[in-house]
């Protein structure tokens, strides 16, 4: 298991969305690559990036940034955000991106799904799945798709994807706690580990899933990190400790 810190762009800044309400915006950063040195220095080895323009616009807007970020840190980036073609795939794969994030084009555009896994490699794929009371939401979170979490998860599963970041849209950024039971469900779906997102305020909330360690890969925290409740560096060496525990190797 291991420490994923979120860094949200929009209009070149390091923010988060509350809900993923796209009018409740705080901005963290002026410049999310001097926030991902602090997560580097910290002792993270993984950075979430959201590109919140491209998820809404459903093009990448901040490609520069990964690319700055892969430059001048040594961390590996997992990024998603308005990743909706193999073009973007392998422009993002040539800005040295670690592992891509495909979110509403799972729902959208299935095969696009599979010729991605054909052209990257399951492995360096993460299914992106959003879901609000079980369903899962596209397009930046503004749209319902109609479609249950755990079917998507198995569909993705099917096609190649060999990770997967669940999001509980109704505690993102709301530092409410998380729901254990949510991410054991999804990972059952899906066959592998899941990456946790959504509510994750404390390392309290990492410790919260000992019991279920087996079922989760890694936990991506965002507005805890940057208010102060979480600590990078306590929160990297309880994830390691959760692996530890598990007999497994960070990653």
């Amino acid at each position: 298991m291991y420490l994923l810190p979120a860094i949200d762009i929009l209009g070149g800044k390091a923010v988060r969305l509350a809900k993923g309400d796209y009018n409740q915006v705080t901005v963290y950063n002026d410049d999310p690559v001097a926030q991902a040195r602090v997560f580097e220095e910290a002792g993270a080895a993984w950075v979430h990036v959201v590109d919140l323009d491209g998820a809404r616009s459903g093009v990448p807007e901040n490609i520069a940034i990964v690319e700055r970020i892969v430059r001048e840190t040594s961390l590996s980036v997992e990024i998603g955000g308005g990743i909706r073609s193999l073009e973007t795939l392998k422009r993002l794969v040539d800005a040295g991106a670690a592992r891509m994030v495909l979110g509403t084009a799972l729902v959208n555009d299935p095969e696009l799904a599979r010729a991605a896994v054909d052209a990257v490699g399951g492995d360096r794929l993460t299914a992106g799945i959003d879901a609000k009371g079980g369903e899962v939401a596209v397009s930046g979170w503004i749209e319902g798709s109609g479609v249950a979490a755990t079917d998507l998860a198995r569909a993705m599963s099917e096609a190649g994807f060999r990770h997967i970041v669940y999001t509980d849209i109704a505690r993102d950024g709301m530092q409410t706690g998380i729901d254990v039971q949510a991410y054991v469900d999804m990972a059952a779906a899906f066959g592998h580990p899941v990456i946790a997102s959504g509510g994750v305020a404390s390392v309290a909330d990492i410790q919260r899933l000992a019991p279920v360690a087996a079922s989760i890969e890694g936990v991506i925290t965002g507005r805890a990190v940057y208010e102060g409740t979480l600590d990078v560096a306590e929160g990297v060496r309880m994830c390691a400790g959760l692996t530890a525990a598990e007999g497994g190797t960070a990653c």
